[in-house]
This record gives structure tokens, C-alpha cells and sequence, in this order.
């Protein structure tokens, strides 16, 4: 047997194994086209716009995405996870409470638009938001085809239809900038982008279209999963967006939009590293609980070190190149988003080397130790947050979200430990890699670390 042909065996038939290399690819290759997508996009706006509209921009996803997440009931993790995942009197109970959420968002969103607007001094919020707010509207009518797709790893169709709404949005955003030089073609682009996305949920994808029903049985599942996992949605935000909503209150808006090219770049290898834990290792841990057997402890071993080793490498990648990359990218008035982007590529490390466990808590169905992790880290990131911002300014983001993810890793191996998922030997051996590529990117980059200790704006 010759070495393609073995490698074509991997990839051929309907077991996990198969389904999960193959979509393992498909993730890979859909998430990097739509990042080179973001770039590209990013790279022209950039241009277009000015870096307020950037700053506004961070905010207003921010808001949107916090009130997503303390109403959020993880309908499509419920759906990845349950027994009843392909029944069409649960999908449908499901479609129907996801609609009634959107709905109340929407109205609440308009409710906070003005309040938001006087929080952050930058009275255009308050017109910017009811609009952007209509991609969570449009969102509650997405079918439930998206979640059982992924729920059996058929993920083809999935990764051209991200792809394919991606570049309709974005296109509309470069075609309105272009036209109005204004924040507004953001907004409106990406509702655009949106509604696309929803529409193809229903063209593109198998299974029937989903109808108003209400089974209580169902919604007491779903009520039942979901009731931790609205709590643990918003330490997840807290953990994964406070920076942007923090820093709007304590830094300058266009500071903020420099910060937000940083992000942008340094979040793709932990971007990528949920959609593996999403689409990915969360069916595999459904399929293979690590308490069952050594063999399934060695293959999630092996799934784990592999994701996370080449995140990893990715992260030193960007942070070794961080400075040069922004320089060759972008106009002149971003150069500080390098030595951003080196910081923050280093400090998303330790939260992609725990991520993993979150994961394996949610494929058990216990998403109640998920949200006392989540809350414990949250509590402790927001806290170390507020601080550090005040004393270091956006130094101070690194720190925090390090020095978090430090104080909850014992909390996290414990829940682990419970169903013999704690791997202590590969948890070493990964943040010791981290530990040593941070020292060599801060050795070669301790001039462009200095520009961010003397301040962002002088």
C-alpha cells in the first residue's frame, strides 16, 4: 500500500476517525479563507476609514456580543450533544425558543443604545447600535440544520456557506467605505452579511425546514443544559471581549482602534482553536469519554497535542513577526499595533493550552462545572482587568488575562481529574513551550515591547 493510499484510507468512510480528519481539514481551510478574507478586508478598510471607526466598531461588537452571551442557552451545543439532536420535534422547540430570544435581544438592544452611548461619551453609538442590532434579530431565524450538520461532522457545506456569506458582507463593507468614507458601511455590511448567512442555512444545507412548535419535554432538556450554560456564556465573554470594553472606558477611541488590528491578528490561532473545539473535539469527547477507556484517554491525547502544539506555533509565528507584519500591512498611523500584536499573541497562549478542558466538560453534559469555571475565571480576569488597565494601560490586558488563566487552572484539572480527562504530564510539557517562546519573542522584540511601556499615545 502506497503512502497516498493509506493516507486516502484515513479520510474514506462514515466512522469518527474519518468523519473527524475530514472535517478537521475543512475547518482549517474554511477558518484560513475567511481569515485571509478579514485581512484583505481589513487591509482595504483600513485605508477607507479612519481608526475611530475601528474603535467604535470594537465597542458596538462588544455590546452586541455581551448581550448575546447573558441570554445565551448553548441551543447549538444542546443539539451537538443530546440523544434527541435529529429529532424534529426538538430541532423545531429548539428554532422556536432561539427566535423568541433574538426578538427580545433586538428590543433590548434598543432599550440600552442610549445609556451605552453615555457610557462610552461617543453619542453615535446610540444610532449605530439598533442597527448593528439586527444581525441578532436576523440570527434567531437561522435553521437548525447549521447545528445538526455539525452535530455529525458533515462540515463541507458548512465551511462554503461561513465563506460564501463572509464575502458578501465584506464586500459590502468595502463598497459602502469606499462610497461614504463612513462607520455606517461596518454596521450595514455586516447585517448584509448576516442575513446571507440565514438565508443559506436554509438553501444549502439538508434536513427540513423548521416550523413554530413547543414540546415540554424538549424545552426542559434544553432548559435543563442550557441553565449553566447562559451563566458560563457570560464569564466567556468577560474572559474573551472585557479587554475591548474596558479599554473603551479608560483609553482614547482611536487608541482603541489600534489596539483592535492587534487583536485581530494575535486571535486567529485561539479563533482557530475553538472552531477545532466546537466543530471538532466536542463530538469526539461526546463519542470517546476519556473515563471509559486508556485507549480513548491516548487517542484524546493525541488530538489535544496536536491541536494545541500547532496553535501554538502559529502563536510564536505571529509574535515572532508581529512588528514587521504590521509595518509591510498597514498605514504608518497603526505601526503600534505590532508590538500589540506580539503582547497579545503571547498572552492567548495559556488559554489555548486550558481551552481543551472547557470543551471536555461540555462534551460529558456537565455544563455546570463549565460555568463555575467560567465565572471563577471571569470574576478573577475582570477583576485583575480593571487594575491592570489603570496602572499599565493596554500592557495591562496581557497581564490580566495571563495571571487569570494561572489561578484557574487548578480549578479546571480538578473537574478534569473527575472523569479522568486531566492530562498534568502534556499541561507541562505545553506551558513550558509557551514559557520558552515567550522569552525568545521578548528577547528579540524588547524594543517594540518598550513603545507600549512608554504609552500607545504620547
Amino acid at each position: 500500500m502506497t503512502v497516498i493510499t493509506r493516507i486516502k484510507s484515513l479520510f474514506d468512510g462514515d466512522g469518527l476517525r474519518a468523519r473527524a480528519l475530514r472535517g478537521s481539514v475543512l475547518t482549517f481551510v474554511g477558518f484560513g479563507s475567511g481569515q485571509f478574507l478579514r485581512l484583505l478586508s481589513n487591509l482595504v478598510l483600513t485605508r477607507l476609514l479612519f481608526p475611530e471607526a475601528f474603535g467604535l466598531m470594537a465597542i458596538i461588537q462588544t455590546v452586541l456580543l455581551g448581550l448575546q452571551m447573558i441570554s445565551d442557552t448553548g441551543l447549538n451545543t444542546a443539539i451537538v450533544q443530546s440523544k434527541n439532536g435529529e429529532k424534529r420535534v426538538f430541532l423545531d422547540t429548539a428554532w422556536t425558543v432561539q427566535i423568541v430570544r433574538a426578538i427580545l435581544l433586538w428590543l433590548l438592544i434598543i432599550a440600552v443604545a442610549g445609556p451605552v452611548a453615555h457610557f462610552y461619551a461617543q453619542p453615535q453609538l446610540a444610532q449605530l447600535l439598533p442597527v448593528a442590532g439586527l444581525t441578532i434579530f436576523i440570527l434567531g431565524f437561522q435553521s437548525t440544520n447549521f447545528a445538526t450538520a455539525n452535530r455529525k461532522l458533515v462540515l463541507g457545506r458548512l465551511t462554503a456557506l461561513e465563506l460564501i456569506s463572509q464575502a458578501i458582507g465584506i464586500f459590502t463593507m468595502v463598497a459602502l467605505a469606499w462610497w461614504t468614507g463612513s462607520i455606517w458601511a461596518l454596521v450595514i455590511g455586516t447585517v448584509i452579511g448576516t442575513a446571507a448567512r440565514v438565508v443559506m442555512t436554509y438553501t444549502m444545507l439538508p434536513g427540513e425546514w423548521n416550523k413554530l412548535a413547543w414540546d415540554s419535554t424538549c424545552f426542559k432538556e434544553l432548559f435543563d443544559f442550557g441553565k449553566y450554560i447562559f451563566i458560563g456564556s457570560l464569564a466567556g465573554f468577560v474572559v474573551n471581549n472585557a479587554d475591548r470594553a474596558v479599554l473603551g472606558k479608560y483609553v482614547p477611541i482611536a487608541e482603541l482602534g489600534i489596539y483592535n488590528i492587534g487583536f485581530f491578528l494575535a486571535a486567529i490561532p485561539l479563533l482557530l482553536n475553538r472552531q477545532f473545539g466546537s466543530k471538532i473535539l466536542l463530538p469526539i469527547y461526546s463519542n470517546t469519554p476519556p473515563a471509559e477507556s486508556a485507549q480513548n484517554r491516548k487517542k484524546l491525547r493525541l488530538a489535544r497535542l496536536l491541536l494545541t502544539s500547532t496553535m501554538l506555533g502559529m502563536g510564536f509565528v505571529l509574535a515572532l513577526l508581529g512588528t514587521t507584519l504590521i509595518d509591510l500591512l498597514y498605514e504608518p498611523v497603526y505601526a503600534l499595533s505590532g508590538p500589540i500584536l506580539v503582547l497579545l499573541s503571547l498572552a492567548n497562549m495559556p488559554l489555548m493550552i486550558i481551552y481543551p478542558y472547557g470543551v471536555m466538560l461540555l462534551g460529558m453534559g456537565n455544563s455546570r462545572s463549565f460555568t463555575v469555571q467560567q465565572l471563577c475565571q471571569a470574576g478573577v480576569y475582570l477583576a485583575l482587568l480593571i487594575l491592570a488597565v489603570q496602572a499599565f494601560g493596554i500592557i495591562g490586558v496581557m497581564i490580566a488575562q495571563v495571571v487569570s488563566v494561572l489561578c484557574v487552572y487548578p480549578l479546571l484539572a480538578w473537574f478534569a481529574h473527575r472523569y479522568r480527562g486531566w492530562d498534568p504530564l502534556l499541561d507541562a510539557g505545553l506551558f513550558a513551550v509557551a514559557l520558552a517562546i515567550s522569552v525568545i519573542v521578548l528577547w528579540l522584540n524588547d524594543q517594540a515591547i518598550a513603545e507600549i511601556l512608554r504609552g500607545i499615545v504620547d
